[in-house]
């Protein structure tokens, strides 16, 4: 990746994660100052009165931020790292629409957030449901809400994920990248919170009777790249995303020409067309458990089968436990 990219109009400055070498602000281009102006001129002239009616006092502060905001964004005055991820943006526009979602609708209750460590790398490792992977998105949320440190995750998301229009777009700047062993190491080793979910479409796409049971973790390609960077396993157990959409029926002959892992049936979905896509408002409860240290192992460690095998499935183990744990202390699905 280049250190740093030109610094045109429009066009983010691309950062690498391991240098972020400083530079002088241009100068914003006529065209952001006249944006910014004319907004800001109307707000505060004859919509002021107004705006302080709608928007409460204060608003004159969060739009001078907004205004800012608008005018890097117009400029390319933002820094995006050699992964794309993009912070300024995740922080001001993509958690701040999710939150709502993850504090009023799923009322998402956090524990053990201390687990996380407050630098350096770490792998958080949980399991997946609710047939849209909503999940992993609200395990964003809450790390950077709830930790003392807000520290982002970055997610290993699946190749779909980087196939679909727009969607591709906003994964990166959102942080994610590709699920492989080189991505997740690399990050991992400049001190990231990395977050896989190693059930993949096995695990939101599975019917719902089959709630709750964990389905196979693959070969522990996570567990190598842990082992290799010297990084804890944070084990996360997730209750409440099961029951969003719950998938009675699977269209597979329409997947398949889609090319989709799955076309799903839910009491809600297809039989009332875009209602259906709504979410039903489940309690959660996002659990992370006591690191599982790799440190202490040798520097061959990740190439023993056997060992990576074993860690995987302990941790299997331990987020399927806290899962039934949780289950019997939950008192209602929605409540």
């Amino acid at each position: 990746m280049s250190a740093a990219a030109e610094n045109t109009p429009g066009e983010a400055k691309v950062i690498p994660i391991e240098s972020a070498p400083s530079w002088t602000t241009p100068e914003p281009p006529a065209l952001a100052d006249r944006i910014a102006t004319a907004v800001g001129g109307a707000l505060s002239g004859q919509l002021g009165p107004a705006a302080t009616r709608v928007l409460g006092k204060g608003w004159e502060g969060r739009a001078a931020e907004g205004l800012s905001f608008l005018r890097r964004r117009l400029t390319g005055d933002y820094e995006v790292d050699e992964f794309g991820f993009d912070r300024e943006l995740t922080e001001e526009v993509l958690l701040s629409l999710l939150r709502p979602l993850a504090e009023k609708y799923f009322r998402i209750e956090v524990q053990g957030v201390e687990n996380i460590p407050a630098e350096g790398g770490a792998l958080i490792v949980a399991n997946h449901s609710g047939t849209i992977p909503l999940d992993a998105l609200m395990t964003q949320v809450v790390i950077h809400d709830h930790h003392p440190r807000q520290r982002h995750l970055r997610m290993l998301a699946a190749d779909l994920v980087f196939v679909l229009p727009g969607i591709n777009e906003l994964a990166r700047k959102a942080g994610h990248t590709l699920a492989c062993n080189e991505d997740a190491q690399a990050l991992l080793e400049r001190g990231e919170v990395v977050g896989v979910w190693p059930e993949g479409f096995k695990g939101i796409g599975k019917p719902f009777s089959e709630r709750y049971k964990l389905q196979r973790f693959g070969r522990g390609g996570f567990v190598a790249s842990a082992l290799r960077a010297k990084v804890p396993i944070v084990p996360c157990s997730i209750v409440g995303a099961e029951e969003t959409y719950p998938m009675i029926g699977n269209v597979k002959t329409l997947a398949r020409l889609l090319g989709l892992p799955y076309v799903p049936i839910t009491p809600t979905f297809p039989w009332l067309g875009p209602l259906g896509a709504v979410p039903l408002p489940t309690k959660w409860t996002i659990r992370f458990g006591e690191p599982i240290a790799t440190d202490g192992y040798p520097a061959e460690a990740a190439d023993d089968p056997m060992l990576v095998f074993d860690l995987a499935d302990e941790v299997r183990e331990t987020i399927q436990h806290s899962l039934y744990q949780l289950l019997v202390q939950r008192r209602s699905v929605f409540f």
